[in-house]
């Protein structure tokens, strides 16, 4: 089952967040966990979350998306930002029920496209990527500000 976040779901969300990041050999501040959490509750805000729960209601896995304006098209763009399951869970169709969670919210919202990343040698998350949607063929390249 896949639902929106909610104001309860900081624990578990950060338990998610904080493994997934761990998985990118990477940490953020308390201070980024905070303003994250904030956006992901503002309706005012483009950013989104929703949590995948495993049989007993436990959260198990995240995703993160986002609302963005683009010159290719007249309806906005949704990027699937994050994406997470724990390995425990993993194969069972919860990566595969976040991702059309957010197709299905970028629908009704309008939205033309959903499009994310991943790390090249992420072979376990290209082989369900490649099952849901078209590779683009693009490389991402980034300038720190």
């Amino acid at each position: 089952m896949i639902r929106m976040l909610e104001l309860g779901d900081r624990e578990a969300w950060t338990r998610l967040w904080t493994d997934y990041l761990r998985f990118y050999e990477t940490t953020l501040s308390e201070a980024l966990f905070d303003t994250t959490w904030g956006r992901l509750n503002d309706p005012a805000e483009p950013m989104w979350g929703a949590l995948a729960l495993d049989e007993d209601g436990t959260p198990i896995g995240l995703v993160h998306y986002i609302y963005h304006r683009t010159a290719w098209a007249i309806g906005d763009t949704c990027y699937l930002q994050d994406l997470y399951v724990d390995p425990a869970f993993r194969g069972g169709g919860h990566g595969r029920a976040l991702i059309g969670h957010v197709a299905e919210a970028a629908k009704a919202a309008g939205a033309v496209r959903v499009y994310w990343h991943t790390n090249e040698a992420n072979a376990t998350a290209r082989r369900l990527y490649d099952a849901v949607a078209v590779y683009s063929g693009f490389v991402q390249y980034q300038i720190k500000l």
